[in-house]
């Protein structure tokens, strides 16, 4: 029995499931002909560079019983929490497996490793047009979003953000006010390229013409900042807009604007601005029974010791920043915000 037939056969499966996958998400979900045919026509022309191998070599070398891989999972595979995770897992499947199809079909054909290698190349593509076509615009209720700001990290900025992606953070803010736009722009390439291996949210903090250009998911608002309003007209839905409010009035305003999500603050008292008055735990547990529908994320002095005060009210989410980018085990800090927020 030949590990290159079994290798090759494992890995077109996967490529073709994971294509039939994504195409019935711009399909149904998004009712995309144009996104729909092009990842249709990958698969097809997937078909047609398997033709190029032997006729019924892959199937005669077929083993699944005897395929110790079979068996084992994990927990990450065993979760998906919307459509979007769904259709970014199976993007990750898609190039994963053309990869390999391409580097081990070499080994006995040069001309269907080239023809793979040119899939793979337009797979990202389509990968990157199809996750952000289903996140972009929607925001969804995150449990722990990361403030990060390198001026914080007690640690590299990129470990920081690292440790916390593999804890469970499910949305990044980038929080730099003083870098230039240049640099910025960097940043927000990096992070977003990290985050999307763990179908974390991307927002930028102030700035909608950086988060549209970096193809981030979208940018936050504070109330100095250019309104809910013309941040729209700059990005309609292409963008989530987030808004911080501190009080009912500003709530009220960010909502009927068309904020995606509110930052509801301060709960507690916080060195980033002292001179910020906290609403506490009280705002926030009206906040969320006047706003049952609209994603929060309580924010301000909130620590892996006093998250327990957010759940008891009903805090889904909660916006961290010196408490995981000032800690030498950010990933500890992350795993604790969100268990304590699991309990609710």
């Amino acid at each position: 029995m030949s590990a290159i037939a079994r290798i090759l056969d494992a890995n077109a499966n996967r490529a073709r499931e994971a294509l039939r996958v994504m195409e019935d998400a711009a399909r149904f979900a998004l009712n995309d002909a144009e996104l729909s045919e092009a990842l249709k026509t990958v698969r097809h022309d997937l078909c047609a560079a398997l033709a190029m191998l032997p006729d019924g070599w892959l199937e005669a070398n077929r083993d699944t019983p005897g395929d110790v891989g079979t068996a084992i999972t994990l927990e990450t595979e065993r979760r998906r929490d919307n459509l979007a995770a769904v259709a970014i897992a199976a993007g990750k499947r898609l190039t994963e497996a053309l990869r390999v199809l391409e580097e081990t079909g070499k080994t006995i054909n040069r001309a269907f490793g080239g023809r793979i290698e040119a899939l793979r190349y337009r797979a990202y593509d389509l990968e990157s047009a199809l996750n952000r076509r289903l996140t972009a615009g929607k925001a969804r209720q995150w449990m722990v979003c990361l403030l990060l700001s390198e001026s914080l990290c007690v640690r590299p900025w990129s470990d920081v953000l690292l440790e916390a992606l593999r804890a469970g953070a499910d949305c990044i803010q980038v929080r730099e006010k003083d870098m230039t736009d240049r640099a910025l722009l960097d940043r927000v390439y990096e992070v977003y390229e990290m985050a999307q291996d763990y179908a974390a949210t991307v927002i930028v903090n102030d700035r909608a013409d950086i988060a549209l250009v970096t193809g981030a998911h979208g940018v936050h608002l504070g109330q100095g900042d250019l309104s809910i309003r013309d941040a729209r007209r700059i990005a309609g839905r292409g963008l989530i807009v987030g808004a911080s409010t501190h009080s009912f009035e500003e709530a009220k305003a960010a909502v009927d604007a068309g904020a995606d999500y509110c930052g509801v603050g301060a709960m507690f008292e916080t060195p980033l601005k002292p001179d910020a008055k906290p609403a506490g735990p009280p705002y926030l547990k009206a906040f969320i029974e006047r706003y049952p529908g609209v994603p929060h994320l309580a924010i301000g002095g909130i620590t892996a010791g006093n998250v327990h005060l957010l759940a008891e009210v009903g805090c889904r989410g909660v916006a961290v920043s010196s408490a995981v980018c000032g800690s030498a085990k950010p990933g500890d800090v992350v795993k604790r915000l969100r268990e304590a927020l699991a309990r609710n």
